[in-house]
Order: C-alpha cells, then sequence, then structure tokens
C-alpha cells in the first residue's frame, strides 16, 4: 500500500518508525514529515491542513491510505474532502474533531451525554468571564477553547493572575481566534493518565495507558507544554480502573458521537484525571499524543498498517501489545514554551544504540541535522519493565547534545516511587495479561470479564426453581502453600481451594454456581498468579462453575518473601426442601465413607513439623512417588460423584460431612441433630500410606490423626440402613465406617 502521513512532528516520525515495519507497505509518503520520517520514505512540500494540497499529493502518488497526524488538519475538515474523492482515511471527520477543536463543544457533548468531568462554564467577554471568576467557590482551570498546540491550559495561584490571564486571552487575542471562547472548569486532583483508543465507529480497542508529563519543570512545575516526557503503560491504570474507563468514557462517548450522526474512524484519546470520586475526563483529543505516541508504538506488537486500513474501513481488526513497559524523555530548546533560538548543531544522535531517537522539532541543514522547533527529539527506550524503560532512556538521553539543550530528569518518578514502597506495578498488568489466556471457566450467566469492579452474574436461572436458597461458602488453602511454593508446582492449589470451597456447599446439597478467588503474595510473580488461578479455572470448569471474578493482592511488608496464601469465596444454590442435613436423622443410620486424595487441605501445619527439612522429591518406597507429589494431591471435589445421586434420589442421603479441619472428631458433629454422635469403625478402611508414615515420623497418637486428618475419607455420608449399599452400588465407591449412636462425643473404634 502507499500510504500519505500528514504531520511534522515526534508522533508522526513514531508513525513512520512503525510503519515502516509492515510488509503490507510499498511507499511512504509524509507531508512535510521531518529528518525522522524521511529515514522511512519520501518527504513532501506543502501545507498538511490545506485540503487542496493534500488531495493533490495523494492524486500525485496513488496513495491508498492517508493517515492524519496532528489535529489542525482534521479540524480544518481535510478528511472529510479526502473522503468524498474516494480516499481511505485514518482520522475521524471535522465534525468528530470538534472534541478537540473546540472546548467548549466538548464540554457541553459530555453533560449531554453523561460524561464524567469537572463543573465548567464558557464565556467569550473579559467582563462576564472576570466576574464569574470572583463568584466561583471551587478551585479552576482556564482552557482556551480552540487549539492551541497544548499551551492552552492555565492554573492560575491567585485571583489576580487568572483575570490577567483572561485578559490576555480575550482582549488582547493572544490565541487569536483560537482564543473567541474560553472555558473556566474545576481544578480536579489525582494522578493523570491518557487512555488513548482505536475505534472503527463500532469497535473500540483500548492501547496500553499512558502517563505523560505537562510541566516544563521537575515536580511538575513552570508552565504548561505539548509534553516533557511520557511512560506506559501507566501504573494507576489497572484492569479495573480501563473497564470502568471503557464503560463510563469510551464507549458512552462513540454512543454520543453516532447520535450526533458522526461516524468516527481513528484515535480517540481521553486525558483523564483518577479523582477520588473515580475518572474524570480533562480533555478529548482527536488523534494520538505526542508524546504518548512514541511510548505506545513501541509497544505495539500488530501490524500497525493493518489497524489504520481497517479502522479507515470500518473493520478493525484485533490488536496486541507486548508485555513490558516504555518511557521517552524529551529534549526541549532553551527558552521553550516561549521563544528559543533555531538552527543549533545536534550531536550524539548516531551514538544511541539502546533506544529510539524520534525526532519532533529537527531540521536538515547540508547534512546536519540541526534544532528547528521547541520540542526537538524524544529518546524512547523499552524493556521488559517499568523502571529499566526509564533508566536506559535517561542512559541513551546522556549521549546527545545541542546548546541550551532542556529536560526533566524526573521522568517516570511517580513511577518509581510506587515502586519504591514494593509494590510492582509492571508484574500486576502482565499478571491480569496472563489470566486472560488461563481462565476458562466463563458460563453463559457471567455477564462481565477479567478485571471488571465486580462479577456480573445473571441470576434468571433462579426463575426455575420453585424456592431457591443460595448458599456461601470461603475457605483458605493455609500453609500446603508453603509446600508447594517449596516444590514449585503450585496449580494443585488452586484446585485444592475450588474444590475445597465445593465440597462445603455441596454437603449442604447446593451445585455451584459461581467461584471468586483471592491470592495474596509479598512480591507478585505473574507465572505463579497464572498458574494457580490456571488450576482454579480447570476445577470451576469441572464443576460447571463460573470463575467470576477475585482479587491478587502485592502487600511487601505483610507476608515474607516467597509467602503467599490462596483463600475463595463459592455461591451455590439449592432448592429449599433439599437442603441438607435432614431432621430425620436417628440412631443406627450408617456412615458411608467416600476415599479422599490425601490430606486435601488440611493439617498442613502439623504436616511441614513432621517433614521438616525432608526431600520433597525423595520418593519413599511405600508411597511411591515423591514426597511432594503425595502431600500436593489436588482436594478431591465430590460434586460430579454425588450430585446426579441427589438429583435422582433424593432420600437416600441424610447427610453429609465434609471431613476438613478437626477431622472426624470436630466435623461429623456439625451434621448430627443434638443428642446424637457417632461411632467410627477405624478397622472398616485401609488408612493410606501417606496418613500412616505422618503419624510414624511424627510419633502422632491415633486419636489425635483422626482428630486433624481425614485419614483417607474426604466425605461422610449419613444414609438409612437400606439406602447404604444401594448408595455405594451407584457411586461405585465408598465403604461403610460406622454409624449413628447416642450421645454427645464421637467414638473411635
Amino acid at each position: 500500500m502507499n500510504v500519505l502521513l500528514l504531520g511534522s512532528g515526534g508522533r508522526e516520525h513514531a508513525i513512520a518508525w512503525k510503519l515502516a515495519q509492515s510488509p503490507k507497505l510499498s511507499q511512504l509518503y509524509t507531508l512535510p514529515g521531518n529528518p525522522g520520517t524521511a529515514q522511512h520514505g519520501v518527504n513532501l512540500v506543502g501545507d498538511e491542513s490545506d485540503a487542496a494540497v493534500v488531495l493533490q499529493h495523494a492524486k500525485a502518488h496513488a496513495v491508498d491510505l492517508v493517515v492524519i497526524g496532528p489535529e489542525a488538519p482534521l479540524a480544518a475538515g481535510v478528511a472529510d474532502v479526502l473522503r468524498e474523492e474516494g480516499f481511505l482515511v485514518f482520522g475521524p471527520s471535522q465534525g468528530g474533531a470538534q472534541l478537540e477543536a473546540s472546548k467548549a463543544f466538548a464540554k457541553d457533548f459530555m453533560r449531554d451525554f453523561h460524561i464524567p468531568t469537572g463543573r465548567y462554564e464558557v464565556f467569550d467577554d473579559f467582563e462576564t468571564a472576570q466576574k464569574a471568576l470572583r463568584e466561583l467557590d471551587y478551585p479552576f482551570v482556564i482552557k482556551v477553547s480552540g487549539l492551541a498546540a497544548g499551551k492552552g491550559v492555565f492554573l492560575p495561584d491567585d485571583l489576580e493572575s487568572a483575570e490577567k490571564i483572561l485578559f490576555e486571552i480575550i482582549v488582547e487575542e493572544q490565541f487569536g481566534a483560537s482564543g473567541r471562547q474560553v472555558v473556566i472548569e474545576e481544578r480536579l486532583t489525582g494522578p493523570e493518565v491518557s487512555v488513548l483508543a482505536f475505534t472503527d465507529g463500532e469497535r473500540i480497542a483500548v492501547m496500553p495507558p499512558a502517563q505523560d508529563h505537562k510541566r516544563l519543570l521537575n515536580d511538575d512545575k513552570g508552565p504548561n507544554t505539548g509534553g516533557m516526557g511520557v511512560f506506559a503503560p501507566s501504573p494507576y491504570a489497572s484492569a479495573g480502573l480501563m473497564q470502568e474507563v471503557m464503560e463510563t468514557i469510551l464507549q458512552p462517548t462513540l454512543e454520543g458521537l453516532r447520535m450526533r450522526g458522526i461516524d468516527y474512524r481513528g484515535v480517540l484519546y481521553a486525558g483523564l484525571m483518577l479523582t477520588p470520586d473515580g475518572p474524570k475526563v480533562l480533555e478529548y483529543n482527536c488523534r494520538f499524543g505526542d508524546p504518548e505516541t512514541q511510548v505506545i508504538l513501541p509497544l505495539m506488537d500488530s501490524d500497525l498498517l493493518e489497524i489504520f486500513a481497517g479502522t479507515a474501513a470500518g473493520q478493525l481488526p484485533e490488536t496486541a501489545w507486548t508485555v513490558g513497559g516504555a518511557a521517552c524523555v524529551v529534549l526541549a530548546s532553551g527558552g521553550y514554551p516561549g521563544a528559543y533560538e533555531k538552527g543549533l548543531l545536534i550531536e550524539g544522535i548516531s551514538q544511541v544504540e539502546d533506544g529510539i531517537v524520534f525526532h519532533a522539532g529537527t531540521q536538515d541543514k547540508a547534512g546536519q541535522i540541526v534544532t528547528g522547533g521547541g520540542r526537538v527529539l524524544g529518546v524512547t527506550a523499552v524493556a521488559t519493565g517499568l523502571k529499566e524503560a526509564i533508566q536506559m532512556a535517561y542512559q541513551e538521553v546522556g549521549k546527545i547534545t545541542f546548546e541550551n539543550m532542556h529536560y526533566r530528569t524526573d521522568i517516570g518518578a511517580s513511577a518509581s516511587a510506587y515502586a519504591s514502597a514494593g509494590v510492582d506495578i509492571e508484574a500486576g498488568n502482565r499478571t491480569t495479561t496472563l489470566l486472560k489466556t488461563v481462565i476458562d471457566a466463563k458460563t453463559p450467566e457471567v455477564l462481565s470479564g477479567v478485571g471488571a469492579f465486580g462479577g456480573l452474574y445473571d441470576a434468571g436461572l433462579l426463575k426455575e426453581m420453585v424456592h431457591p436458597v443460595l448458599v456461601s461458602s470461603t475457605d483458605g488453602v493455609g500453609t500446603k502453600v508453603m509446600i508447594a511454593a517449596e516444590y514449585g508446582t503450585v496449580a494443585s492449589v488452586g484446585e485444592d481451594i475450588v474444590n475445597h470451597c465445593i465440597n462445603d456447599i455441596l454437603v449442604q446439597g447446593a451445585r455451584p454456581l459461581y467461584f471468586l478467588d483471592y491470592y495474596a503474595s509479598s512480591r507478585l510473580i505473574p507465572e505463579q498468579v497464572a498458574e494457580i488461578v490456571g488450576g482454579m479455572s480447570a476445577a470451576c470448569k469441572q464443576a460447571g462453575c463460573a470463575l467470576l471474578g477475585g482479587e491478587t493482592a502485592e502487600m511487601p511488608g505483610v507476608y515474607h518473601e516467597g509467602h503467599f496464601d490462596v483463600c475463595g469465596t463459592i455461591v451455590g444454590v439449592v432448592e429449599r426442601e433439599a437442603i441438607l442435613p435432614k431432621v430425620e436423622i436417628e440412631v443406627g443410620d450408617l456412615l458411608v465413607g467416600l476415599p479422599s486424595s490425601g490430606p486435601h487441605t488440611n493439617g498442613y501445619s502439623l504436616i511441614r513439623k513432621v517433614f521438616e527439612g525432608a526431600d520433597l522429591t525423595h520418593v519413599y518406597d511405600d508411597l511411591g512417588i515423591p514426597l511432594g507429589e503425595a502431600l500436593l494431591a489436588p482436594h478431591r471435589s465430590y460434586y460430579s460423584l454425588l450430585w446426579p445421586v441427589l438429583q435422582a434420589h433424593p432420600d437416600w442421603i441424610k447427610a453429609l460431612a465434609h471431613i476438613t479441619g478437626g477431622g472426624f472428631i470436630d466435623n461429623l458433629p456439625r451434621v448430627l441433630p443434638e443428642g446424637l454422635s457417632a461411632s467410627i469403625s477405624r478397622s472398616s478402611w485401609e488408612v493410606p500410606a501417606l496418613f500412616q508414615r505422618i503419624q510414624r515420623m511424627g510419633n502422632i497418637p491415633s486419636e489425635e490423626m483422626y482428630h486433624v486428618f481425614n485419614m483417607g475419607m474426604g466425605i461422610v455420608a449419613v444414609v438409612g440402613k437400606e439406602s447404604a449399599h444401594r448408595l455405594i452400588n451407584a457411586l461405585g465407591e465408598g465403604v461403610v465406617i460406622g454409624q449413628v449412636i447416642a450421645g454427645d462425643e464421637v467414638q473411635l473404634v
């Protein structure tokens, strides 16, 4: 494809750099371009905001696609003219560009479509605006309504300076036609995040959230600029936040545009403030940000030309992004954003090896690169982690020099500060990405995706029930996780917690609906989290239960290094008349034990003491497998075994006891009526070798073993004498291990 790219800044160089990687690119033309874009194609002469000039070049060079970089051509309607002539265009129409070209339009748009933003008023004369300033009861910002190259936002410290700014904009017309309207809006507080998305007018594909640095000087001081540096992804943009942004800002914006009859195809950019009340829109842009593009595109794994062409044609393809971080430091001319000298020789660009130098305000003078703008260069570095990317970017910046060169030395400091507290944001983002690939337990009733603030479950199925009762249970895996961490296999821990919770509600006659997980550690290891949640997903899927959501927490200082914890909550449902245990339990009822797969999730503090210092890879003759494998056998779920019987023969089983912590001694009384207890015949089944070894090596009394462990029987069913063998035959397993007796204490015989 022949592509015509409009623009001449660092953004356009980054776009050209990425387009040049596409095997589908035949020839790239840039109007007017800069020395950076010339490395990837042919620069043309002319004004990119003059539709006639752009159209002439598009026809002369048989262009297949026009990509509009800056806002000025979009606001001038260049995209509209090109589309009327049959050209494929990446960039919104003039109507869509009003979101950026007129802040007054944008604020009214947000008001009309209930998109969260700050309070505001619009003025076109000095006296009215001055009067309003004196009556405002909230901190404010003054904004030029029209395009101002990122320099039309003012944060005055007092009323006197605010009135001076208004006078310069409205009366002295320092911003020309762009300042004919002024927006005075509420000054919001919180971290700022830039969220950019591709949209073909119907679909939205969000890019990695970025964090720009607008102020000229360190510590966010000095005048506003077009941007002095940026990094991505932003540590503040969690998966949950991005879901909220999609649902409350991006989607409503696109729907509002459609309702206004605007077919928006290109980049939709929302500059956000993350306030205590949630994300709110500071401004819209109708194109790629500059310098955000210089960190977003280096993180893209997709073919940018395919994305552009598909978006322009109304068929936005899937986008893919690398896991890692990117940082860009802008090198500016001394005096910027005010007056500055041009034509100063730039040295050292060729010395940059571990970064990408994007040209912004440069010129080629007889083969030498000299300064030609306020923001001269952007130096970008990409690494597996954000901290490393920031360090690399500054390392490469040190190789470049020109007279009066200015740059901030604290780009990414906020991200580094978060990391210094021990929280690895990149690991959190990578974890979310990995979880999306391993979770495979989403039933049709689940209405939300990974990363949502809350799980949505359609309870419409309950209408089919006569008297549905919800049953819930919360539990943890306990110190079994420490053995899993030491042995290096943690998937079974995920199965453990799901199956444990499933059994806890199964013994009340319920079937599982959905499960919520909780993982916490001293330091997030994304691959470990994904392995555990993958185990949860597999267990949920086997039981027909939805893995609805969960929480992953990194808490340095709370957990010791390398330690983690896994908990979960399950919700199920049962018909009221089918709730277990039933009231008709009586002396003489039999106890049918169902084999366990091992200790399940209980007794591991004692197990760890018994095997302290033991080699988990050692194969004991009586076990036949490595010790670690025997100890980590997943907690067995009895749902698929028992549920068909509970449905087909509801009168067979009077009660079910899950033999968990407390063993037989504490768990059987939980399902028996007052005045009744149980007699367990220890000779009725052969205790598995693992429990025998634990008792032998730990020199543990027999009574204590049955008070701690399940001893090979994970669930005990209470049944009438006539139902015991029918149940065993139907299940294909099980053994009568005792009976119900009168009394208050469990007897071991």
